[in-house]
């Protein structure tokens, strides 16, 4: 229970950062899903589409801050690793 003024201002503040963090990493977590089911489903020209759309998602949310750059980076090199191999295999 916040004692101040203050600092019932910064719980709701917090809850509120919280609730937008989590939306835009389950938004990341969605294109990322998709783009690994178009490859999957040998899907190329769609897996490509996906992949570019999650790479724009993960800039996005290392820029606002909700990702970690090293994180970003390893997800994206491991996406564009399997799009480039199943663009290779076809």
């Amino acid at each position: 229970m916040p004692i101040t003024h203050a600092a019932a201002k910064a719980q709701r503040k917090g809850a509120k950062q919280r609730a937008r963090n989590v939306a835009e990493k389950q938004g990341i977590a969605k294109i990322l899903k998709q783009a690994r089911k178009a490859l999957d489903a040998k899907k190329n020209d769609e897996a490509a589409k996906q992949g570019r759309a999650a790479i724009k998602a993960i800039d996005k949310a290392v820029a606002h801050g909700i990702i970690k750059k090293n994180t970003a980076g390893r997800l994206k090199s491991r996406l564009a690793k399997r799009i480039n191999a199943a663009a290779k295999a076809k």
